[in-house]
């Protein structure tokens, strides 16, 4: 049966038991979900990212709470002492997230119904790719996840640049998962790479691509002088779930064939 009551602290395992048909289980959710939009209308909201209203956590009487990364680990230290499980997930790549899925599903005795669902988001990926194998060229792009510090894409939004036909700019710093390894030592590195497109997504605000033009010496770089400055909302692109593989790609590949079909 697995576990019954679950609090969900970030929108990923929300979204994935909802798709998997076991939303009954959820008793309460992370303030930030918006996927699927009926989770906010009927389950509790008992964190954030980094905080959590523990004692109305507990009042849940939860027998698993799922969290993820680093950031929050001390919410997780908190619950664990307070005699609460949890799952504290680290994935950071694509594969990382279809491989989150299944576990998950069989954590709750719905493996088969898990791999299922995750092979179906993998056809899907392979079908994007596929797509963008028919570019006539692949554009250069920057992901900006922050703006102050500039903080770089993680590694999944990364490899999804690549599946939907571009190229990260900062490759190597993808493949750093904590976030300040991610931050930019000098804004003049993009002015360098010249990014054809510059995508931003940050957390919890409206990017703001005429800010992001007007940034000394940028006005040289090709996706600022040609106006390729696009905005991936943050709930498609930096959760580490469902959303990203689906919706979030499916932006990213738009933004990217516009671009290419003007330089056809």
């Amino acid at each position: 049966m697995g576990p019954r009551r679950i609090v969900c602290l970030t929108e990923e395992p929300t979204e994935v038991l909802y798709a998997l048909g076991e939303q009954d289980r959820i008793v309460g959710i992370s303030g930030f979900t918006v996927r699927p939009p009926q989770a906010r209308r009927e389950k509790p909201k008992v964190s954030a990212f980094t905080t959590a209203k523990i004692e109305a956590i507990l009042a849940l009487k939860p027998d698993l709470a799922i969290g993820f990364s680093d950031i929050q680990a001390d919410i997780a230290a908190e619950l664990v002492r307070r005699g609460v499980e949890v799952w504290i997930a680290n994935h950071r790549t694509v594969e990382g997230i279809l491989d989150y899925i299944v576990r998950l599903g069989a954590l709750v005795g719905v493996a088969g119904r898990a791999r299922a669902y995750a092979d179906g988001l993998r056809r899907g990926l392979e079908e994007v790719a596929a797509r963008a194998a028919g570019l006539p060229v692949r554009p250069r792009v920057y992901f900006e996840e922050w703006d102050q510090p500039q903080i770089t894409g993680i590694a999944w939004v990364s490899e999804l640049v690549g599946i939907a036909g571009g190229e990260d700019v900062f490759p190597e710093l993808a493949a750093q998962p904590l976030a300040r390894a991610r931050i930019l030592a000098d804004p003049a590195l993009v002015v360098e790479r010249r990014p054809d497109i510059i995508l931003g997504s940050w957390c919890g605000k409206r990017f703001r691509p005429e800010q992001v033009a007007a940034r000394p010496g940028w006005d040289t770089i090709p996706a600022v002088r040609e106006g390729e400055l696009h905005e991936i909302k943050s709930p498609l692109i930096l959760q580490p779930g469902p959303a990203a593989l689906t919706d979030g790609v499916a932006a990213i590949a738009r933004i990217i064939h516009t671009w290419a079909a003007r330089r056809g």
